[in-house]
């Protein structure tokens, strides 16, 4: 899936990769699309909890080798 930015939070704690993605967003025009790497366990419940309150739209979570894949669009 194509995106435009990526932000690296790999080995950062709650809330640390929602602040990291909140900030992203800011910059960011309406339907763009954010990646963002995370390891934190309890990331996917964050986010999508945090797309649903935001009106961004997580288009996918994945989970690999213990790193979780969020590609959320902008509202």
């Amino acid at each position: 899936m194509e995106f435009n930015v990526e932000v690296d939070a790999r080995q950062l704690a709650c809330p640390m990769p929602i602040l990291r993605a909140k900030n992203a967003l800011s910059t960011m025009m309406s339907g763009e699309v954010l990646k963002l790497v995370a390891t934190d366990k309890g990331a996917p419940i964050d986010f999508a909890v945090f797309c649903e309150k935001t009106g961004n739209h997580l288009l996918s979570s994945t989970e690999q080798n213990g790193e979780f894949v969020f590609m959320i669009r902008r509202r």
